[in-house]
């Protein structure tokens, strides 16, 4: 016996890729159903590498009564339309939108940090999956958090243009080639021209100067890790097309040295420790596409600071950001509470 699930957003980048996870990690189905905005109504998607087509219904008139778990990538807006519709009929879902993070009746899951959080899903029948740059921040700073007990971390993004979702790829590669042939590079997604550039601005400013992206990584990892630490962040857009990366400094209240942080990091859930202080002996984002880990490099001690480290931090944000980090809370739903899976 499995499960029914529903895929919401299945024609969007995150959408396609958690049915890519669904299907690599024998998600145990007994039925899956994808669905989008009536444009996509009658398309198909396909469930991974299976092989298995599957046809998009229309989500405005499909009916979530019967159905387990709705992995829902449609953004706020839709999710504010249809969220409460499905979980009020007995769907749980999960959703990949900012909507419902901060909710204080909503649990917002890391499976590798917070699990135990999860049970609050019964409040609204609702689960949040945090922001791709927490989730992916949060997996390697629970370890540590643990050993030594984090008092502050200073965190810059290098995040790709997969995170603005296809319009963001598309505007890398065309402006990319129109450079190239000496044609126009015009920004339309994005506030300036990203290919061969950087730009420090990802959603929008909020008063004190701070950007939106930057307030989600400071309140997501408090509500999922500590509500005591301190966390000041920079994010910034860079001319990649997947993955995300970070360059995390992190002050402790208990000394802990570099050595120490490497042997807890390798043996830390959903990390992966490549660390060889030679040329090429670090994880860049083109290594970490289509990986599950979060990937953690150049571990070293801050001597400014007592009991500071810092590190850079890489992994998938399409996945681990997004598509698996929602898969595994519905392993966790199914395994804790739901049960039907043998």
């Amino acid at each position: 016996m499995g499960y029914r699930i529903v895929v919401v957003g299945a024609t969007g980048n995150v959408g396609r890729e958690m049915l890519n996870i669904l299907a690599e990690r024998e998600f145990p189905l007994d039925d899956i159903a994808v669905v989008a905005s009536s444009r996509s109504q009658g398309d198909e998607v396909d469930f991974g590498e299976t092989g298995r087509k599957l046809k998009v219904q229309n989500i405005e008139n499909f009916d979530p009564s019967g159905w387990d778990m709705a992995l829902f990538a449609i953004g706020s807006e839709g999710t504010r339309l249809h969220a409460p519709r499905f979980a009020a009929a007995g769907c749980t879902v999960i959703d990949n939108s900012s909507l419902y993070r901060m909710d204080p009746d909503v649990p917002l899951i890391v499976p590798e940090v917070n699990p135990e959080a999860i049970a609050g899903y019964t409040r609204r029948n609702i689960i949040a999956n945090p922001n791709c740059s927490t989730a992916q921040m949060v997996v390697a700073l629970k370890p540590l958090h643990d050993f030594a007990k984090i008092k502050r971390v200073v965190v810059s993004t290098y995040q790709s243009v997969s995170g603005a979702g296809k319009a963001g790829m598309d505007e890398l590669f065309e402006q990319s080639r129109n450079i190239f042939v000496g044609d126009s590079a015009e920004a339309k997604k994005f506030t300036k021209q990203i290919a061969f550039n950087v730009i420090p601005h990802i959603d929008e400013f909020l008063d004190d100067g701070s950007t939106k992206e930057e307030w989600k990584m400071v309140v997501e990892t408090k509500k999922i890790l500590d509500p005591k630490i301190k966390v000041t962040a920079t994010c910034v857009r860079v001319p990649v097309f997947v993955g995300h990366s970070e360059s995390i400094n992190i002050e402790f209240e208990n000394e802990i040295s570099a050595a120490e942080a490497q042997k807890i990091l390798r043996e830390a859930p959903g990390v992966m420790l490549i660390d060889k202080r030679e040329d090429g002996g670090y994880v860049t984002p083109v290594e970490c596409v289509g990986e599950y880990a979060t990937f953690i490099s150049r571990v070293r001690e801050d001597p400014t600071v007592e009991n500071g480290l810092s590190l850079w931090c890489v992994s998938d944000n399409l996945r681990k950001g997004a598509a698996l980090n929602a898969v595994q809370i519905a392993e966790l739903l199914g395994r804790k509470f739901l049960k039907k899976a043998a």
